[in-house]
């Protein structure tokens, strides 16, 4: 026999079905066998060592559940006790427990709190089968629905997924008000702190709920999934921070959602659907908003701006669900014309999502759901006799397992089982679909988890190869030098008798001091002599997490009342230095692979974001593989180099994480290279130094000097420096030093990291952080590298050994070897960077993977270059690396300084 658990009520199909099952059963195995079925895996658990491992599989909340419940207790962790004798003792010895569970087609992302209400089912589950509830079937009563959700934040907090104490809801039926308490005597909580860990949960039953508002949510509410996967950690950390700042207007933005829930409570108890939507729009267009802007997505504002023109007055509201929306979202519409909506909300989401998939993270194609209101809330279901089956799916997981196995060790009764289930399928017409996903399984040749077919997928790279310059001589020497140890992590580093000191004050000339050249500056932009460049070639790993989506694309904040991207803020600069003026001003942007076609596509869509100077797009012309990382260099990197230390549970799920992607790495083959993804995933350009030549190389640089014989000086900036502009007092003072190359640096802050402005050895250059001979280092030196760079052409290609009549004769071989005497005078980095690797139903992994580099900022390095350095206000030189930068960036009033830098159309 099994029990079964449904919690809620989903379906993506024309049927309506519990959207979590959980299932466990006895088994004549000494094992703790546990399978999730939407993640198509399974494991035999049989010490207490693994149990605890959360980071070495994809049962890291199956196994938390375990834990939760109490069939093996926390305490149990790091003992000596055998989990066979356990298991013995809690039902037979040589019996074992298998726990399997299903999640019906819910992505990751839904925002429908799915790792929590599994956790809920798992938990109470355990606890019937163990005699902890009163009843082993039905439903629970409330103390131990409430315990349930408690063991559910503990599980939460065992695996490390850090899921709310909100999200428990699921246990509990039909409609309720979960809403927090303060502690009363006679709470764990009471004398400790104000409030208690869990909220209440109030079904709402008899006049608090009119008698038909079920009927109408259903027929009225339109819950989707937009694609997209994104990380609300940082929404949530922001969240928190806003809260115990109590800045004032956040605090009135909370009070709000006072009036706002009451509102809500009310439209429930009269049953007036559009007072609902009216009122969950208002909350997401006002409290949510102004306490954490980047709750919304540039995708969620354009649904809901298509679904206002589209539905009229038909259009009731949008309801944000979870910490931040493009993944689980719903909206009201008229319950007259419901099912026609569903469908016309899907086309929404789906065209939309091909409009901005290549500058938003999407990890899967947009649903909408079909669903109804659980009334029943956690219910349990005995299964015996010829019933006493698991779904489909499970099978096919395990056959594809045991046919590889000799029968006579394979117990009887699974035997059997299986057996009698081959008959169930015949009769069920199963059979062609369990043997299909059983041969999938088998050989791999059609996993559906995939994301391509693998030939495509190679036959794509192979393309990304002839297209964009790959040197496969050079490739095989870099992999034969990554495999030695003659190149790595700990290589990068310039020896360790290397003087680091940090630069006097007459090493560089401060930002507020260059009045005087401003003059100069100004005349050159009116004589046109200035251009820009923006490096756009990346896809910015940090800001998406891994996701190969571009960076430069991105429309990340709102300016002006719409969503804005990184390109579109520069040009936006350019235009308003240009028309102060009256000067024409080039804009190159530099590409590669990963950008071009998007970036060249957007701009004609756009026409250049309303920009009526010249825009350019310099093509990559050097493309690198990436590699499967050493596991050397994973071990300095997370072991050597120093770490934040998280809680205390977390940091062991970090530890067996990293010490999986270890094994990882050594299963692949470490050092060989990376394939395992879509082709656009295995390469990556070159590193930023590259870019500047590429100009030489791509005839970006002989375009833009025959069609502009006036421009001088090109000023480089980094995609996301967002302050960065043509600023005449810093382009005055790069004239007249008479340098080759001027560079910007900032006061350094304690995140600052990665490199700064040094005596090396005495001589003043930028100093990469991967080249730092100790941690210690960085900190001793007060300016950080903004990377942005005043260039002047002319000596540009005399270093190069070019000069403007030869650049625009020379031929690709002339230009290849002039690239390839610097190159090599410019160090070699090892880097790691994230991909993701998608998979199932918006389901992401992250794998680090090591790539080769050369960096712009070693150019201050050649003696033969003239540089300089200005320290610029922070405004002008911040990065913005990562979204959790971004409510720093709008409280310290850097958000408002760039959006009046621009002139947005």
């Amino acid at each position: 026999m099994n029990l079964s658990i449904d919690l809620g009520m989903f379906g993506r199909d024309k049927d309506i079905r519990p959207p979590l099952h959980s299932y466990v059963r006895v088994i004549p195995e000494p094992v703790l066998r546990l399978t999730s079925i939407d993640l198509n895996t399974t494991k035999d658990v049989t010490d207490l060592a693994d149990l605890f491992n959360f980071g070495n599989d994809y049962l890291s909340l199956v196994k938390a559940g375990v834990i939760a419940s109490g069939l093996i207790p926390p305490s149990f962790e790091g003992t000596n006790q055998n989990l066979t004798e356990i298991l013995a003792r809690i039902v037979a010895p040589g019996m074992g427990i298998e726990l399997v569970t299903k999640v019906n087609d819910i992505p990751k992302g839904s925002r429908f709190a799915v790792s929590t209400n599994l956790l809920g089912s798992i938990i109470s589950l355990l606890m019937r089968a163990t005699g902890q509830t009163k009843n082993l079937t039905g439903g629970l009563d409330e103390n131990e629905r409430r315990l349930v959700a408690s063991r559910a934040i503990l599980g939460e907090w065992i695996g490390g997924s850090g899921g709310g104490w909100q999200d428990s809801g699921g246990v509990w039926p039909g409609i309720k008000a979960i809403q927090g308490t303060f502690a009363q005597p006679g709470d764990p909580e009471y004398d400790i702190s104000r409030g208690t860990l869990l909220p209440r949960h109030r079904v709402l039953e008899g006049e608090d709920v009119h008698p038909e508002i079920g009927e109408k949510i259903m027929k009225s509410l339109v819950l989707m999934h937009g694609g997209m996967a994104s990380n609300v950690g940082p929404i949530l950390e922001m969240v928190t921070e806003k809260y115990l700042l109590r800045g004032a207007q956040e605090t009135a933005a909370r009070q709000q959602t006072n009036e706002i829930f009451d509102n809500i409570l009310a439209s429930i108890k009269e049953g007036d659907i559009q007072k609902l939507g009216a009122n969950t729009a208002r909350n997401f267009e006002g409290p949510i908003k102004t306490i954490i802007p980047w709750a919304s997505t540039y995708f969620t504002e354009q649904i809901i701006a298509k679904a206002k023109q589209e539905f009229g007055a038909d259009y009731y509201g949008f309801l944000m669900l979870g910490g931040m929306s493009g993944g689980g979202m719903g909206m009201f519409v008229n319950p007259d014309k419901y099912e026609d909506y569903k469908v016309r909300v899907l086309d929404l989401l789906r065209t939309t999502k091909q409009e901005l998939s290549a500058a938003l993270p999407f990890a899967m194609e947009p649903v909408v759901y079909n669903w109804s209101i659980n009334r029943r809330g956690t219910w349990s279901t005995l299964h015996e006799g010829n019933e006493a089956l698991m779904p489909e799916q499970y099978y096919a997981i395990h056959v594809s397992g045991l046919v590889k196995r000799d029968p006579e060790s394979i117990s009887y009764l699974r035997r059997a089982e299986i057996d009698y289930f081959t008959t169930y399928c015949e009769q069920n017409n199963l059979a062609y679909p369990l043997l299909r996903t059983i041969v999938s399984n088998l050989f791999k040749v059609s996993d559906p988890t995939s994301q391509g077919n693998r030939s495509v997928e190679n036959d794509k790279a192979e393309q990304i190869k002839r297209e964009n310059g790959f040197d496969y001589i050079q490739h095989e020497d870099i992999r034969e030098e990554l495999q030695k140890g003659r190149i790595g992590l700990s290589r990068n580093r310039l020896p360790a008798e290397t003087a680091i000191d940090d630069v006097q004050p007459t090493d560089v000339v401060q930002f507020a001091d260059l009045q005087d050249v401003t003059q100069l500056g100004e005349d050159a932009i009116r004589a046109g002599k200035v251009a820009v460049l923006s490096l756009a070639a990346g896809v910015g790993s940090r800001w998406t997490k891994g996701a190969g989506v571009i960076k430069a694309l991105n429309p990340f904040v709102e300016i002006g009342g719409r969503h804005r991207s990184f390109l579109e803020i520069h040009l936006a600069k350019t235009r308003r230095v240009a028309r102060q003026y009256g000067a024409k001003i080039p804009h190159i942007v530099a590409t590669s692979y990963l950008t071009h076609a998007p970036i060249r596509q957007t701009l004609e869509q756009t026409q250049n974001y309303g920009y009526d100077g010249a825009v350019y797009l310099s093509e990559g012309r050097s493309i690198g593989q990436r590699f499967v990382p050493m596991e050397r260099d994973l071990r300095f990197m997370w072991e050597e180099m120093p770490q934040e230390t998280l809680d205390e549970n977390k940091q062991k799920v970090r530890d067996a994480v990293r010490n999986t992607m270890i094994g990882w790495a050594k299963s692949k083959g470490e050092g060989t290279d990376y394939i395992d993804n879509i082709a656009a995933q295995r390469f990556s350009p070159l590193g930023h130094w590259y870019e500047v030549s590429n100009l030489l190389r791509n005839g970006t640089l002989a375009r833009l000097l025959r069609e502009n014989p006036a421009v001088e000086t090109i000023m480089l900036h980094n995609i996301d420096t967002l302050g960065a502009d043509v600023h005449a007092a810093a382009l005055g003072y790069h004239r007249a030093s008479g340098n080759a190359l001027t560079f910007e640096v900032i006061p350094r802050r304690i995140e600052d990291r990665g490199g700064g402005l040094a005596r090396v050895n005495g001589q003043v250059r930028l100093l990469e952080g991967l080249a730092q001979p100790r941690e210690e280092d960085e900190l001793a030196l007060s300016y950080y590298n903004s990377m942005t760079t005043w260039i002047e052409v002319d000596p540009l290609l005399q270093l190069f050994g070019l000069t403007r009549t030869e650049l625009q004769t020379a031929d690709d071989a002339q230009l290849a070897r002039a690239v390839r005497a610097v190159a090599q005078r410019i160090p070699t980095y090892v880097t790691t960077k994230e991909v993701k690797f998608r998979w199932g139903h918006g389901q992401e992994d992250i794998y680090p993977v090591a790539q080769i580099e050369k960096l712009w900022s070693d150019m201050s390095a050649l003696p033969d270059v003239q540089c300089g350095y200005i320290v610029v206000p922070r405004s002008r030189g911040q990065q913005m690396k990562d979204p959790a930068q971004l409510d720093a960036w709008v409280t310290d009033g850097s958000k408002a300084h760039v959006a009046s830098l621009g002139v947005f159309e």
